[in-house]
């Protein structure tokens, strides 16, 4: 899309869904409701840096668009709301060049910020699994309307990562404190029914009502004064804002130096390698005296050959020039 010129009557005019050319996520917007559609459904609508950014753009003219008065976000088929972000993406970037993450989170901090100070009421429409980042999408919204055989749960602690992109600052509010610490700590699911009867959701149909179900809400919504709505929502959004700006910089600088460490490298790997983690063994070596935080020990030997060091207290040879290295090297 074309952005606006400065010589244009205003910088605010939304533009036709058609004209953004998204390519991973459906943008349309009908009969007063802006619908956005995470378009992944081969990786279970989780979201990429790309889909992120189309995400933020939607966000954005869908706030500018007086004919918008409701915005609903959802994921596509009938599987996955969404299953937060894309994992492969982690383990291929994130664990090799761990600085890239603090500039990934970025764009994820912006695209949370845009939904929730949209202006509008925004309902999410969960329509299979809820995962991770997805559940932390789910809570960024207003509304929640979630078919019967929906799931939510956080994955952090399964695949060495801390839930701190949403659900740290908002599950406590949300579900209360001790059900907020089972969901982080064991990474289990729940379902439907059981999130409705905690607060995570408002309304639990079957999936052939799911879309009638929600077209109800956004029309009833509509009917209320637009003004009036905003302000409603600027308020009571005090607690959510508070609970992320106090933490979200301090998690966004140590996730992404937690990249450099043992624990989200053998999580993701395990994901995208389909087998179970290895934590029991890290904690076997922490145990006995190791270092479970490197993959081969601390980086304290060198070569006494060719001046090589940095070299990881477990290896028996140089990777520079193959020198053995005895207990001296």
């Amino acid at each position: 899309m074309t952005l606006p010129t400065l010589n244009q009557k205003t910088y605010f005019d939304p533009g036709d869904p058609e004209d953004f050319d998204f390519q991973e996520i459906l943008y349309e917007k009908k009969d007063w409701v802006a619908r956005i559609t995470i378009n992944r459904p081969e990786v279970y609508n989780a979201y990429s840096t790309l889909t992120l950014r189309e995400m933020t753009r939607a966000f954005q003219d869908a706030s500018w668009d007086d004919a918008v008065a409701v915005v609903v976000l959802t994921g596509a088929g009938d599987k996955a709301f969404c299953t937060g972000g894309d994992v492969k993406e982690y383990a291929d970037r994130y664990t090799r060049k761990p600085r890239d993450y603090w500039k990934w989170m970025g764009d994820f901090v912006g695209c949370h910020d845009l939904l929730r100070n949209i202006g509008k009421p925004t309902i999410a429409r969960l329509n299979g699994v809820v995962a991770g980042g997805g559940n932390e999408f789910n809570m960024a919204c207003d509304l929640a309307v979630a078919a019967e055989h929906a799931t939510l749960l956080q994955v952090g602690t399964r695949v060495g990562s801390v839930a701190c992109g949403g659900a740290t600052q908002w599950l406590p509010l949300m579900v209360g404190d001790r059900r907020a610490r089972e969901m982080l700590f064991l990474s289990e699911k729940i379902t439907a029914q059981q999130a409705l009867e905690w607060g995570l959701v408002n309304r639990v149909v079957p999936a052939d009502q799911l879309d009638a179900t929600v077209d109800e809400l956004c029309q009833k919504l509509v009917d209320k004064f637009p003004e009036c709505l905003r302000y409603t929502k600027q308020q009571v959004n005090f607690w959510k804002d508070l609970a992320w700006h106090s933490t979200i910089g301090h998690a966004r600088d140590w996730l992404s130096l937690h990249y450099t460490c043992r624990e989200p490298y053998e999580g993701m790997k395990a994901f995208v390698e389909k087998r179970p983690t290895r934590v029991r063994e890290m904690r076997e070596k922490a145990a006995a005296g190791g270092s479970s935080e490197f993959l081969w020990g601390p980086w304290t030997r060198e070569c006494s050959r060719c001046g090589a060091s940095g070299i990881p207290e477990e290896f028996r040879f140089c990777g520079a020039c193959g020198q053995p290295l005895g207990d001296g090297a």
